[in-house]
């Protein structure tokens, strides 16, 4: 313990240090080159969100615990993918379970790592609203979840839950990564990158306007990783390459009305110890906005995802292939009533359909499944105090095919007594329905046809408040109630192993995160997180350390990301992090608490920017989930037209 704290406070005296040997040139014009689209520390207060309600609020008075990651936050960070840039949020916990494979969840159940991915499964992720869900595990296949970083806007990161308005699988939290609009990237972005783990990487996107109201960008980019290291420190054999390519087209036919078509397809491979893993897939989306003249909403979304992958093996009839195809439809209304009621309403259909190759390693029954999810909310906003106490209730009632129909409704209050302090409250239902590893498999374990929807009940208190004008603090606690909880059992004759909903639990914790201005040229991002569950079974025969298989946390995690502009368009970035402990189960074995930091230096001009990034510099290696992560360095060249 004595190692991991020496390492963490020698990241603290990096990024402490390094500003005092900067020269301040306040009007040195680099500065304003280098002003890097960075909106002031009252602008980032106050910037819109859309995640915790459907309808723009300005995050300081938002009444969840919501964080935003900028576009220009992951810029000035090491991340090279989504889930890099993840991290980025202090309410979420992210670890790397191999090269391309991501166990990511918030307020704990990290399920266990799997051989292409985790369990886990209560975290709703969307890429401009459109779900990246997967009805296998209930989870997301973060390997082939990857944008172009350069067109992200904003990354909105809710933790706890939003079912009211999301629907099941918002049980823990909500994401939805938010790219910038064709309009805002106009002309040519090139960039490419060499490492030692990340081998290379390159981006082109052309963005163009037709008319005065009609942009469009089209991009590609391609991926290629080296292999982490296995716990004996072997080679994992877990190569990755991915290519991807898209576009996003924006019509304004007038002032209050907006068209969006956008799109994006990807292919690669993934290496294995026996064979590799293919995948690919497609998107398109469509979505038509109209704000009336009296300020309401109407809006419509429908798009078609495929995506694809397959495990093929040398032992014939042992591999693994699935197809899911999704077409999802939605559409809201947002009525104003005077200055202090909305009323949001909304109604959804989701078909998909879910193609399996039945193997000897791994079966489902039925093999092929065709799924529907109906939905429709409601929310009501009503203010008792203008711009002083606001309260928020809302429901959403859906229906699944395993679980039949779910209630999902909230309560939430914001008291803001003046603008620098925000008190909210919110008691919220929530629920995961079923998957078909819950319900469906029959190799290597049994699904249960009757199993039901794990249920969340959770109580929220939170504070934010703005001290001095350098200084922004956000505190959120919680107590959450779980109710049929999925456990894996001992079915007669042995070995046999039975999903059920055997087990119930209880967590609580804290989140502490903060945005400090510390000089003109030096921004501060922090976060601290606490988390304790106590999990029970409900049933006997549950497999040992079965409570654990369904949420491997740390009880503690801390990240500071610091922000730095030298003089002469240079800038220094430093990312440090704490993990702790992780408890071994009978899928994996424990992981020792780590502290490590990434670094960043870059020049940047009005068309290039040059950087080199250093990753996990703290150690040579270190585990993380269930992989080695080994030291490295990746230096990236961009230029802007």
């Amino acid at each position: 313990m004595f190692r991991l704290w020496r390492d963490f406070v020698c990241c603290l005296v990096v990024a402490a240090l390094l500003p005092l040997v900067a020269r301040t040139q306040e009007n040195d014009d680099s500065l304003s080159i280098r002003a890097l689209k960075r909106r002031s520390l009252e602008e980032l207060m106050d910037i819109e969100v859309t995640l915790a309600s459907k309808t723009p609020q300005r995050l300081s008075a938002t009444a969840s615990a919501i964080q935003v990651v900028t576009g220009n936050d992951i810029r000035r960070s090491s991340a090279s993918t989504l889930a890099e840039a993840l991290r980025l949020a202090p309410n979420l916990t992210v670890a790397q379970t191999s090269a391309h494979d991501w166990a990511i969840t918030a307020r704990g159940f990290n399920g266990a790592p799997l051989a292409n991915n985790s369990l886990a499964n209560k975290l709703l992720v969307m890429i401009d609203g459109r779900s990246v869900y997967t009805p296998l595990f209930g989870g997301v296949f973060w390997d082939v979840q990857q944008i172009l970083l350069d067109d992200v806007d904003q990354i909105e990161v809710v933790s706890g839950p939003g079912g009211s308005l999301w629907g099941s699988n918002a049980v823990n939290g909500v994401i939805n990564i938010l790219t910038k609009s064709a309009q805002e990237t106009q002309g040519l972005l090139v960039s490419g990158g060499l490492g030692s783990l990340m081998r290379d990487y390159g981006a082109v996107r052309y963005g163009t306007r037709f008319s005065e109201n009609i942009f469009a960008r089209v991009y590609v980019q391609r991926w290629d990783h080296r292999p982490t290291l296995l716990p004996t420190g072997a080679d994992a054999t877990d190569t990755w390459r991915l290519t991807q390519g898209g576009f996003r087209l924006d019509y304004h036919p007038s002032k209050t009305t907006t068209f969006t078509l956008q799109g994006d397809v990807h292919a690669g491979s993934e290496d294995g110890t026996a064979t590799n893993t293919y995948v690919d897939g497609e998107n398109l989306l469509a979505r038509w906005t109209h704000i009336t003249q009296d300020n309401n909403e109407l809006r419509a979304q429908v798009y078609f995802d495929r995506t694809w992958r397959n495990l093929p093996t040398s032992v014939p009839n042992n591999g693994f292939s699935e197809e899911l195809t999704t077409f999802d439809f939605d559409f809201q209304h947002r009525l104003h009533f005077g200055a202090r009621h909305i009323l949001l309403w909304g109604a959804g259909v989701r078909l998909m359909q879910e193609d399996i190759d039945t193997t000897t390693t791994i079966s489902f029954s039925p093999q092929n499944r065709d799924m529907k999810l109906l939905n429709g909310f409601v929310q009501y906003e009503f203010a008792l105090l203008p711009d002083l106490l606001k309260f928020t209730i809302g429901t959403k009632l859906e229906h699944n095919d395993f679980s039949g129909y779910e209630l999902q409704p909230g309560l939430r209050i914001a008291w803001t007594p003046e603008n620098r302090h925000t008190i909210w409250g919110a008691v919220s239902r929530a629920v995961h329905s079923p998957s078909r590893f819950d319900a469906d498999v029959v190799v290597p374990l049994i699904g249960d046809s009757s199993f039901t929807s794990e249920k969340l009940v959770a109580y929220e208190l939170g504070y934010r408040i703005r001290p001095v004008d350098e200084l922004t603090l956000s505190l959120a606690a919680y107590f959450n109630t779980y109710r049929s909880l999925r456990s894996i059992n001992f079915l007669a004759p042995p070995p046999r192993y039975v999903f059920t909903n055997g087990q119930r639990a209880e967590s609580w914790g804290v989140e502490l995160s903060g945005l400090f201005q510390a000089m003109s040229w030096w921004r501060l991002r922090f976060g601290y997180t606490h988390f304790k569950k106590n999990i029970w079974p409900t049933s006997v025969g549950i497999v040992p350390t079965g409570d654990l298989i369904e949420g491997i946390d740390p009880e503690n995690t801390f990240l500071l990301h610091s922000m730095i502009d030298l003089p002469a368009h240079l800038q220094f970035d430093l990312v440090a992090r704490y993990v702790g402990d992780l408890p071994s189960t009978t899928l994996s074995s424990s992981v020792p608490g780590y502290a490590t930091f990434d670094a960043r230096v870059a020049f940047q001009t009005n068309h290039w920017m040059l950087s080199l990034v250093g990753r996990n510099l703290a150690h040579d290696r270190h585990p993380e989930f269930r992989s080695l992560l080994r030291r490295s360095l990746f230096g990236k060249i961009s230029f802007t037209l």
